[in-house]
């Protein structure tokens, strides 16, 4: 591998808190490695139309408790072709960027593993969704804060559910997983916990419902998006059909789960993580991602982050049965 003197840094996909700080870690971890480093703004998007910006420690200095991302982030249809990440990497080249650091998912890490063998660059992922979905880390960036900004919403919700002896049904996101559910489910103490990883739950709420039919308490279900039987809106629709004697609410979430301050351990996290991308490429690492397992900082080929299924904890989900 050449010798690598200027890095780019990343953001693409959904924003999640914490990247910020992942960012100030990358800038300041490569100056620290004598690299020189630029940011890449709104992801591949500016990648292709080269909007390239120099990122100094200064430029970095006060940004660590933002949620967001200072680079921006996009979804670009563009590189998704040949051509676009031709032009992607002309770009790098013109710019004089040798290798490139991405903070994403698994979009992201499918644009940087395609382009990396494309035109042998190195590319190094940091996981960052609030999903908690990605393959070879137990933690990826923003799923801490993500859980705490639930907990704290349905905590409030269930203040007015138990005034009015209410049912309520929230969603929370997770289209393909029920990472954010199962474990914030738990910490506020959901009488029912419904995502895409656990099959006849429907069946089992309606059995649950029968029960506190005659008690008249207020009850919240947490709904991930992804669910097989629908979203919180399409559950309490076929619920309220069967039990039209019950006072039911839906509440989705939405897009606050991606905002707010990141929580200690996601800057922590974000911190760990950007340092260890930029000892990556110092160690002649390409195609990686560096994530966190066991409280270790790990490197794991990035073909595995997306091709290999993460799977909930499956302990986590005997406990929902237990505590029902």
């Amino acid at each position: 591998m050449e010798e690598i003197k200027k890095i780019g840094v990343l953001t693409s996909g959904g924003d999640a808190p914490g990247m910020n700080a992942a960012i100030r870690a990358v800038v300041r971890g490569g100056i620290h490695y004598g690299f020189e480093v630029m940011g890449i703004r709104r992801g591949y998007q500016g990648m292709i139309e080269g909007d390239y910006i120099p990122l100094s420690s200064q430029s970095v200095s006060g940004i660590i408790q933002n949620g967001g991302t200072i680079l921006l982030t996009a979804r670009c249809k563009e590189f998704l072709k040949p051509e676009g990440r031709r032009i992607a990497y002309d770009q790098l080249v013109s710019h004089g960027i040798d290798a490139v650091i991405a903070i994403g998912g698994d979009g992201t890490f499918t644009g940087a593993t395609i382009i990396s063998k494309e035109f042998d660059i190195p590319f190094i992922g940091i996981p960052g969704t609030i999903d908690n979905d990605l393959y070879g880390t137990d933690y990826t960036i923003g799923y801490d804060t993500a859980l705490n900004t639930v907990v704290e919403a349905v905590d409030k919700i269930r203040d007015t559910a138990s005034s009015h002896g209410r049912i309520f049904f929230i969603e929370v996101m997770g289209k393909e997983a029920g990472f954010v559910a199962l474990r914030s489910g738990i910490a506020c103490g959901a009488e029912a916990i419904l995502i895409p990883e656990a099959t006849g739950q429907l069946i089992k709420l309606k059995e649950y419902l029968k029960v506190r039919a005659s008690q008249r308490k207020s009850s919240i279900i947490l709904v991930a998006e992804g669910e097989e039987a629908g979203g919180a809106i399409a559950i309490a629709k076929k619920i309220k059909e069967e039990f039209p004697e019950f006072d039911i609410r839906t509440t989705i979430l939405g897009h606050i789960q991606r905002g707010g301050s990141p929580s200690a351990f996601d800057r922590v996290t974000a911190t760990r993580l950007g340092i260890g991308a930029v000892e990556a490429l110092v160690d002649d690492q390409k195609t990686i991602m560096v994530g966190l397992v066991n409280n270790d900082v790990v490197q794991v080929p990035l073909a595995k982050t997306i091709k290999l299924h993460k799977d909930v904890n499956r302990k986590l989900l005997e406990l929902v049965e237990i505590l029902i």
